[in-house]
């Protein structure tokens, strides 16, 4: 008898530790990182990610890419094959913030941390390196609101509607120029999605419309490039105030050159330090829940130069 539980406890033991030996298995990261974004690595979305790319490859760690390409399903399908390889971090740039939760739902009980950055999610638990996009519209309606003459008449870019950071941006602005001007009037606005060519095409279809624009409003730097190229086109840029945000550096270079009035900054070198700070506590084993907030620049004519 005495031998039988003894054959059963080490028995009991072995399997104890092959349990174990599975569980950690199963919980081991691969000390790989992905970068889960909504588009390409272009414009404000490739600094970001081409600085954590180099700030964790000097210390030893993988950034993996995933471009969803503007497709929510394909996201969440690159974020469960990411978390399928057991990474140390994910990095979420959500297509929509609501649609990735269950998958950031699948990272969390895979104990992956998540740090959002520049666009929100709406569920999940995650750390967040983001900025005020309200403040980055105040910065334009108060820069509008004290530069447009009496009466002005404007049109308003904005970026994709369904985003909270493009109406966060158009409600900044609104509440620091079109509610404290009432004399100046908004001709139109459109969702330009964060385009280019949507801003030449809008901006072309409204000097056909409309035979006095004082000022156009873009949501970023893209839409006010192409509405800048629209105006040159078509011989009216001349008197007319555009502000984009971002400062891109055409757009920095277009407010040296007086093309455009202002451009404000989202700093993607202190959000990439933020992002940075929290992926090394992540890497040392503790699932950070911080929220970082990166305050916005103005740029104009007075201060372009220490930006360019």
């Amino acid at each position: 008898m005495n031998l039988l539980r003894k054959a059963a406890a080490v028995s009991c033991v072995a399997l104890s530790m092959i349990a174990l030996a599975g569980c950690g298995s199963q919980g081991s990261s691969s000390g790989k990182v992905f970068f889960s974004a909504h588009a390409d690595a272009t414009d404000y979305t490739g600094k970001l990610y081409n600085g954590v790319k180099a700030k964790a490859g000097a210390a030893g760690t993988e950034v993996e890419f995933l471009n969803a390409n503007g497709d929510a399903n394909l996201q969440i399908d690159q974020i469960y094959g990411a978390i399928d390889q057991k990474p140390a971090a994910l990095i979420v740039l959500a297509v929509d913030g609501d649609a990735v939760i269950p998958a950031v739902e699948k990272a969390n009980a895979s104990g992956i941390p998540v740090i959002a950055t520049n666009r929100d999610l709406n569920g999940g638990k995650f750390a967040k390196v983001m900025s005020d996009e309200r403040q980055a519209g105040r910065l334009q309606g108060e820069y509008m609101a004290k530069h447009l003459p009496p009466d002005a008449k404007i049109v308003y870019l904005m970026g994709e509607s369904s985003q909270s950071s493009a109406v966060q941006r158009w409600e900044g602005f609104k509440e620091a120029c079109l509610d404290k001007r009432r004399d100046i009037q908004l001709l139109a606005k459109a969702d330009g999605k964060w385009n280019e060519s949507e801003g030449l095409k809008y901006m072309t279809l409204w000097m056909q419309v409309f035979p006095k624009i004082d000022a156009v409003i873009a949501g970023n730097d893209n839409m006010a490039l192409g509405a800048m190229k629209a105006l040159k086109a078509a011989n009216r840029s001349q008197g007319v105030l555009i502000s984009g945000v971002d400062a891109m550096d055409y757009a920095v270079a277009a407010v040296a050159a007086g093309d455009m009035s202002q451009t404000v900054k989202q700093d993607a070198e202190k959000t990439v330090d933020a992002i940075n700070g929290l992926l090394q506590n992540a890497l040392s084993g503790s699932v950070p829940t911080d929220d970082v907030k990166i305050p916005f620049t103005e740029i104009t004519k007075d201060n372009v130069a220490q930006f360019k």
